[in-house]
């Protein structure tokens, strides 16, 4: 986009005064130049999409089956079975859409300022991995510092912490979870300016990046007030199956996190998942649905192949999802700034896409407040485990050394040859 705004833009700048009539003449037209060309840039990124992840289906799927958006239940049904049918149904939906547009939304941006020694100051094309994986990050801080209840009003002015929150994920290196500081922690994973990543690298990036600022923050310090831990393979990486929650490396990567002050703290689990080959083996879609009813929820990482979207929400087999892909300018804000504009941050229009579509790379995310919160968590997890008819999206054991399981001690947790006495590791790649 920046070459096609180059193109019409002058190369030089004149400070003649025939030039500063001429100048204020012509501004609107440059101005009107210039952002045709920028929606020019972004209608071919939303053509380029479409062809990707489908034609864009928005709204909401079904008027009577339930939905799920992060951990909390719309239940249109029960609305609709009531006397004032049409009234409740109404109030349900219109709580829904206002919980979804509450969601932060980080889209691509232009005009910032350069990533590292790289000339890029747009991530137009290449960035939506990291974009969804802001949209997840900045989810679970927004559940931290003023919880799942939490509406976006427009009527009122944006409580301080908000902005906070916001400031965290500008565009430049001065913001703690800026694309600019997530590249940079990720290098060794792949992560460079001007190239897509896939899921893992993602994750992996995060948690890297949230070590880094730690380690140079107090422990009080709000920019990160959470561990990062990924679920991931076996502990040698070499037996194959589903990834393994090890409750005893959880509970070291909390106590690490606190250097030692607190043996929990609110934590972030992170859990890249490949579910089949060229698309989502289905026998995994159950599971994916129910993980959306876990009050940790955070959502999913994923999309289709260079087209990375963060999905919050599900109805029947149809997945709602925060879309990236629009171009937007860079917008500087901070708690100083209460009359900032933040409507970027926001999306009123429902996109949903079917699940089977999705690609099988993908990442599901949960935050737990506390150990309480955690041990919530791993009762699901186990139960979800043991009802997957042999497919497991991830397992729960309490240590690594043989036979030690999770806090539901039963064969929930057990591998997937274990659970159904067949082969089910064909469509797994150890992550």
């Amino acid at each position: 986009m920046k070459a096609m705004c180059d193109r019409f833009l002058p190369s030089k700048c004149s400070s003649s005064t025939a030039d500063e009539k001429r100048d204020k003449s012509t501004l609107n037209g440059w101005t009107l130049i210039v952002n045709t060309a920028s929606s020019m840039a972004s209608g071919a990124i939303r053509r380029f999409q479409d062809r990707v992840l489908g034609p864009s289906r928005t709204g909401i799927p079904s008027t009577t089956s339930e939905i799920w958006l992060l951990g909390v239940c719309y239940k249109i049904s029960d609305a609709e079975s009531s006397e004032d049918a049409d009234a409740d149904a109404g109030s349900v939906l219109d709580a829904f859409r206002q919980d979804f547009s509450s969601l932060i939304l980080v889209t691509y941006r232009r005009g910032f300022e350069p990533i590292g020694d790289t000339t890029y100051t747009s991530d137009v094309g290449w960035g939506c991995m990291l974009r969804s994986g802001q949209m997840l990050f900045a989810q679970a801080l927004l559940i931290q510092r003023l919880g799942r209840s939490w509406r976006k009003r427009e009527s009122e002015p944006p409580e301080e912490e908000y902005l906070e929150i916001l400031e965290l994920f500008g565009d430049s290196e001065a913001s703690a979870f800026s694309i600019h500081n997530l590249i940079l922690a990720g290098e060794s994973y792949g992560l460079a300016a001007g190239s897509w990543v896939g899921p893992y690298a993602v994750c992996r990036s995060w948690e890297s990046l949230a070590r880094k600022k730690r380690e140079e923050t107090e422990v009080k310090d709000r920019s990160c007030s959470m561990a990062v831990h990924i679920v991931s393979g076996s502990e040698d990486g070499e037996r194959g199956g589903a990834p393994i929650l090890c409750i005893e490396d959880v509970a070291k990567t909390c106590l690490e996190y606190s250097k030692g002050e607190t043996e929990w703290t609110s934590i972030l689990l992170l859990v890249p998942l490949v579910l089949g080959l060229d698309k989502v083996n289905p026998r995994y879609i159950p599971s994916l649905i129910a993980t959306f009813s876990f009050p940790q929820s955070l959502g999913i990482l994923g999309g289709k192949p260079g087209a990375s979207t963060y999905i919050v929400g599900v109805q029947e087999d149809k997945g709602f999802y925060l879309d990236p892909h629009d171009v937007q300018q860079v917008v500087t804000v901070n708690k100083e700034t209460q009359d900032v504009d933040t409507s970027s941050y926001h999306c009123n229009t429902l996109r949903y896409v079917p699940l089977e579509s999705l690609d099988p790379s993908l990442a599901l995310g949960f935050y737990c407040r506390d150990k309480d919160d955690f041990d919530d968590f791993c009762i699901r997890a186990t139960k979800l485990a043991g009802d997957s008819n042999g497919a497991p999206l991830f397992t729960v054991t309490q240590s690594h050394r043989g036979g030690e399981r999770g806090i539901a001690e039963t064969s929930t947790v057990a591998s997937s040859t274990e659970i159904s006495g067949e082969e089910h590791e064909d469509d797994w790649q150890l992550l």
